[in-house]
């Protein structure tokens, strides 16, 4: 399934243009049976307050992670989300949200994980939509369940990395790695976001070697994407170039998978990972390196 010429130019700078879809092609295909929209907010309850019509919402909390392991959701786990929402291995699946797609980016990156051959990213997110005057709705949407199970048998491991592979890379000096939390954070003022409970880990600061690139630096104010040139000087400028492998991380995995699709499928980068055992496990784990400043 692909875009007009017109809704497409604007997003073939890209590495990969079919990773991204505008607001006008969701308004145009939003009841498209072969299309299922999915938010995932930050906010949990934003989604029964308004959402685009047809949506389906998925918590991130209670439904993208295990709650009893310190995980993502199992692939059974998943299977019966894309099942309840009406998915089958040949829709094409959209996913936004609020705070430029931050938790919507993490869905995106859960989906590649297990291996949906076709997800992609509304560009700019609900602020986007809303900004431009679109319409929601509170009204859930009228969706056939179905028998969903993933093409592959195997999850995709090459986009996903471990503690003790990290810790490896940090000693052997191998890996680019993009630290995508506030600078407070990074530096170890703060152990989380501002406004949120300081909690999740036992010490502050950052991975030894890590660049500190706040994945929001990579949005315009509109919410969408920053052009590839200014993504390119963005990471490049930092040291962060596609030659090596590329480790990003925050606190939860959220944030970074943000910054992980952007190095990916925007820029290209070949060998793309993403640590979403992130701060949370790294600031709190026995005989890791830890960096202040």
């Amino acid at each position: 399934m692909t875009q007009t010429a017109d809704q497409n130019q604007e997003l073939q700078q890209y590495a990969h243009p079919e990773a991204l879809v505008t607001a006008d092609w969701v308004d145009q295909h939003k009841s498209d049976p072969n299309v299922r929209l999915l938010e995932v907010d930050v906010d949990t309850s934003a989604y029964e307050q308004g959402h685009i019509p047809g949506a389906v919402g998925l918590n991130w909390q209670t439904q993208l992670m295990n709650t009893t392991v310190r995980d993502v959701a199992s692939r059974e786990e998943f299977e019966q989300l894309l099942s309840q929402a009406g998915v089958t291995p040949e829709t094409t699946i959209v996913v936004y949200g609020d705070n430029n797609n931050w938790f919507a980016t993490w869905a995106f990156w859960q989906l590649k994980y297990y291996g949906h051959p076709d997800v992609r990213v509304m560009n700019g997110g609900r602020k986007k939509w809303l900004d431009e005057g679109r319409e929601l709705t509170t009204e859930a949407p009228q969706v056939q369940p179905t028998q969903y199970s993933f093409p592959s048998d195997q999850p995709d491991e090459s986009i996903r990395i471990y503690r003790d592979e990290v810790l490896q890379r940090v000693r052997e000096q191998s890996a680019g790695l993009v630290d995508v939390r506030s600078p407070k954070e990074y530096s170890g003022e703060l152990l989380a976001p501002e406004g949120i409970p300081q909690e999740g880990a036992q010490r502050g600061g950052h991975i030894p070697g890590a660049q500190n690139i706040p994945w929001s630096q990579a949005v315009r104010e509109d919410g969408t994407f920053k052009s590839a040139d200014e993504l390119r000087a963005l990471y490049e400028g930092k040291g962060i170039t596609p030659e090596r492998e590329t480790i990003a991380y925050c606190r939860i995995g959220e944030r970074s998978s943000h910054s992980w699709f952007v190095l990916k499928y925007l820029l290209g980068y070949p060998n793309v990972r993403n640590y979403d055992g992130s701060w949370t496990e790294w600031g709190s784990a026995v005989r890791v390196p830890v960096e202040k400043g």
